[in-house]
């Protein structure tokens, strides 16, 4: 039986500890076992059970690795724009409780899980690194976005799945190369990635250096010259929507505000001067699924809806 006032105790030494250590980079205070294993990542090292069993994860990519690599989080958080359990995984979250949202998690709701394997990266959690690792043994990816392999591989490093992981990743290789093969040379189609939110008068283009960007490039499909970056995306204004076309072009819309900003902006007669519009190859797509999963699962549905709009054409 757990003990809720155990936990809470436990989470109340965390953030005074956090007080103190906050800028000194403390070793976790979890006592190892003899069979733990060393796992080495973005903070450092960890040390975590040789199978662990009580994973937390803190982002929508480790929620989706976890899962791929056959394992159920015993908590997860939701994006602060959406907050909502991702449609695309199903039933298989329905259960999972919720401790708190993307880059701001309940280390309280955390503690009294009694986590064995604490899932996130530096970049949403990094500020939370020393008290999280006080609560359980903690493994961060640097990223996320177009690092999703990596991150999927470190993920199983920790779970001691690593043979999942390769296996995954060969499949989805696979059925990337198969997609582009689909259109014969897909080099010669330029597809554009964009992105709705509740800001009114820009909309995000998203690059070769994001999570849908590493998609497209293993199906070897072109983009548009101004989505080659590194970087997850770049904003241009509604008065220059011209830029977010292509020969095909995927909308999806981040949390309900996006959603209103995508109705008024893909009904405006702008967008409809669009290439892709005007021939019938403009598609919206779920945003949790092609934006915002981050993992192995939305990769191969990603591909999957890809496929099946390729083939209507």
């Amino acid at each position: 039986m757990r003990n809720p006032s155990r936990a809470l105790g436990t989470v109340i030494a965390v953030l005074l500890l956090g007080l103190t250590t906050a800028c000194a980079g403390s070793e976790p205070a979890i006592e190892p076992r003899p069979d733990d294993r060393t796992v080495t990542h973005a903070m450092g090292e960890a040390r975590v059970p040789a199978e662990p069993k009580r994973v937390v994860v803190l982002d929508t990519g480790e929620l989706d690795a976890v899962l791929a690599l056959g394992m159920e989080p015993v908590g997860m958080v939701l994006p602060d724009a959406a907050p909502s359990l991702p449609d695309y995984l199903g039933e298989r979250v329905r259960d999972v409780p919720i401790v708190g949202t993307i880059g701001s998690p309940n280390l309280e709701k955390i503690a009294t899980l009694e986590p064995d394997l604490i899932l996130s990266s530096k970049v949403r959690d990094g500020e939370r690194y020393d008290m999280l690792s006080e609560l359980a043994p903690t493994v961060f990816s640097e990223t996320v976005g177009k690092t999703w392999k990596e991150n999927l591989r470190l993920n199983a490093e920790a779970l001691g799945r690593e043979q999942q992981a390769h296996e995954i990743l060969d499949r989805y290789q696979r059925k990337a190369r198969a997609l582009g093969e689909l259109v014969g040379d897909p080099a010669q189609t330029r597809v554009s990635a964009v992105r709705f939110t509740a800001d009114a008068d820009r909309l995000r283009l998203y690059d070769r250096g994001s999570f849908l960007g590493t998609i497209l490039d293993d199906a070897g499909f072109a983009r548009p010259a101004n989505q080659h970056g590194e970087e997850t995306f770049a904003e241009v204004s509604r008065e220059n929507i011209g830029e977010a076309d292509g020969d095909l072009l995927f909308h999806g819309a981040y949390g309900e505000t996006g959603a209103q900003q995508q109705d008024r902006i893909t009904g405006s007669q702008q967008w409809q001067t669009l290439d892709a519009v005007r021939s019938g190859n403009a598609h919206e797509v779920p945003d949790d699924l092609w934006y915002l999963g981050l993992g192995p699962i939305a990769a191969d549905r990603v591909l999957d809806d890809m496929r099946t709009t390729l083939e209507a054409n």
